[in-house]
């Protein structure tokens, strides 16, 4: 019959516990023997129990197979530690390196801004000069541009308010131009027209004759 799969987990009952532990540590020893007798390996198992109690099982003399096994940690240990003593050690270098550059650079810009200029030969005043006045014909051309770029943004402002001040002066001549009842005419219109279409009234259409007497009695 085919036994089902323990949780693994603690026991919690302790004589249970207790049992589980002599039985799987049997097992474990045994499969320790097999796997050297099988394999022809060296094999050590060390088991402490709840209490304290040691329980030890090797393939051949512990004490040797232990001291084996501390060399080997040394040395493994050993080569990881000097990797990173290596790794930490081309960092500094590194480091060292970017602070040079670092000073070299300050005492440079230092130079560009007429500091320190007591240790400088002819030949580097001369450098340093010509790289000052190159930067200065940079900086006058980016100059130069930018001010350029900004007249011709007030320029095409300019033209658009001039446009707007002749639109209006063109609209004001074509107002004036008219006579005078035709100006009091339009505004009269534009002020008291109704929205309906009764207020298009052409002035030709109006009676303007002047008569005497009732409707009826009009002379021809």
């Amino acid at each position: 019959m085919v036994r089902g799969k323990i949780e693994i987990k603690r026991i919690e009952n302790l004589t249970s516990r207790q049992v589980t532990f002599s039985k799987r540590r049997k097992g474990l020893f045994k499969k320790a023997h097999e796997l050297s007798v099988l394999c022809d390996a060296q094999v050590a198992a060390i088991v402490f129990s709840q209490k304290g109690r040691l329980y030890d099982f090797a393939s051949s003399d512990i004490q040797k197979m232990m001291e084996r096994c501390e060399i080997n940690r040394n040395e493994y240990f050993g080569a990881e530690n000097l990797q990173k003593q290596e790794y930490l050690q081309e960092l500094k270098n590194e480091m060292v390196i970017m602070v040079d550059k670092i000073e070299l650079l300050q005492l440079h810009c230092r130079k560009l801004m007429g500091q320190n200029l007591d240790s400088c030969s002819v030949e580097e005043l001369n450098e340093l000069g010509t790289k000052i006045e190159k930067s200065l014909t940079i900086v006058r051309s980016r100059k130069a541009k930018l001010n350029e770029d900004k007249i011709e943004k007030l320029k095409a402002e300019i033209a658009k308010e001039k446009e707007v001040f002749n639109e209006g002066s063109r609209l004001r001549q074509m107002f004036e131009a008219q006579p005078l009842w035709m100006q009091s005419t339009s505004l009269g219109s534009e002020k008291s027209a109704p929205p309906c279409g009764c207020g298009n009234i052409n002035i030709s259409d109006v009676e303007t004759d002047l008569s005497i007497g009732l409707p009826e009695s009009r002379v021809q």
